[in-house]
């Protein structure tokens, strides 16, 4: 079972990411899908500043997009080759819904960019979680684009920055659950000897 709902703890136990090229519709409805960012917004906000934005990319919309991303990518790609064309392309193709998250901080300000941008990755877990509430599956994908200042263009403009792509859709195919880190390893309790050296 991929989305265990017997209660809220096993709920977040049993969340795992699909690979986008592996999601199959149905994809959220319209309705489901403002109910996942209105849940993706409750998310730590010191200040009450909001320093995120979602752009929802509409299914008629995604072609348009994929040459986008194809003229922006020959442009910053020197060694652009006619296959880094086509993953371009599909990138955007991918999985029954595409969500753009924003890091939108508000500059100047009192509270610190880092928490702001901290509060930003903070609305992309909430809105993985609340596609696997729904039933469904998400991914938080990066790349190039993420770091092109002319893709984040395309959704918005300077200081922000693209946090990531969401992708989300039913799974195709079992999800598979990946290595974890030992509690051991990742987990310290304070002491006064405690140092750098962890």
């Amino acid at each position: 079972m991929f989305n265990d709902t017997s209660s809220p703890l096993a709920l977040l136990r049993t969340r795992r990411s699909g690979k986008p090229r592996d999601m199959v519709a149905p994809g959220p409805s319209p309705e489901q899908l403002r109910e996942m960012v209105a849940t993706a917004a409750r998310t730590p906000d010191h200040g009450k500043l909001a320093p995120w934005r979602f752009v929802i990319v509409p299914d008629e919309a995604r072609p348009a997009l994929a040459l986008r991303l194809v003229e922006i990518q020959r442009a910053e790609k020197t060694d652009c080759t006619a296959r880094d064309d086509e993953a371009a392309a599909q990138f955007v193709m991918q999985a029954p819904t595409l969500v753009v998250v924003l890091s939108a901080p508000v500059i100047p300000h009192k509270i610190a960019l880092w928490e702001q941008e901290l509060s930003a990755g903070a609305a992309c877990m909430n809105l993985l979680h609340a596609a696997h509430a729904h039933g469904l599956v998400g991914s938080w994908l990066t790349g190039w684009a993420a770091y092109s200042e002319a893709v984040r263009d395309l959704f918005g403009k300077a200081p922000q920055r693209i946090a990531g792509f969401i992708f989300i859709g039913t799974p195709g195919r079992d999800l598979e659950e990946r290595p974890r880190g030992q509690l051991s390893e990742i987990v310290h309790e304070w002491n006064p000897g405690y140092g750098p050296d962890r």
